[in-house]
């Protein structure tokens, strides 16, 4: 079997992804918070915003299983790929229908695109680190035998 070597993602990268992941829900949070809009609706959107998340979150964590010979489901991988969609379907709808302003509309479209692609890239730095952490493991163990 082919050993696969991960690279460990820069502080840099990893920073603005974190950084990215928290200005997007913490914008899209704040903005619900301050909309003059039903509760209703604000759960609405909450709930669209996590189901986002989550949806991209498992569509990285399947592309990535398949990439790396880890098997998956055809079944959870057509679900992740559907609900990521689904989620993004749900926002845009929902802003269309909404009676906002326009500029309110793009607020929270931006804000949910920024979320969901930096809540993948997050995942990704996450998985990286983790794969290039037990890439070193044997080389400390074996300085720790001498």
């Amino acid at each position: 079997m082919e050993q696969k070597h991960t690279q460990q993602p820069s502080a840099a990268f990893i920073g603005a992804s974190w950084m990215a992941l928290l200005i997007g829900v913490a914008a899209y949070l704040i903005g619900l918070g301050n909309a003059e809009m039903e509760l209703n609706e604000k759960g609405y959107y909450f709930t669209v915003l996590m189901f986002g998340l989550f949806a991209a979150i498992s569509v990285q964590k399947a592309v990535r299983d398949q990439l790396e010979g880890i098997p998956v489901t055809s079944l959870y991988y057509g679900i992740a790929w559907f609900s990521t969609i689904l989620s993004i379907i749900l926002l845009t709808v929902g802003l269309w229908n909404a009676d906002m302003e326009k500029s309110e509309k793009g607020f929270y479209a931006m804000s949910f695109v920024l979320s969901i692609f930096s809540a993948i890239a997050v995942q990704k730095n996450t998985r990286d680190m983790k794969a290039f952490k037990g890439q070193e493991e044997p080389k400390d163990r074996e300085a720790d035998r001498s």
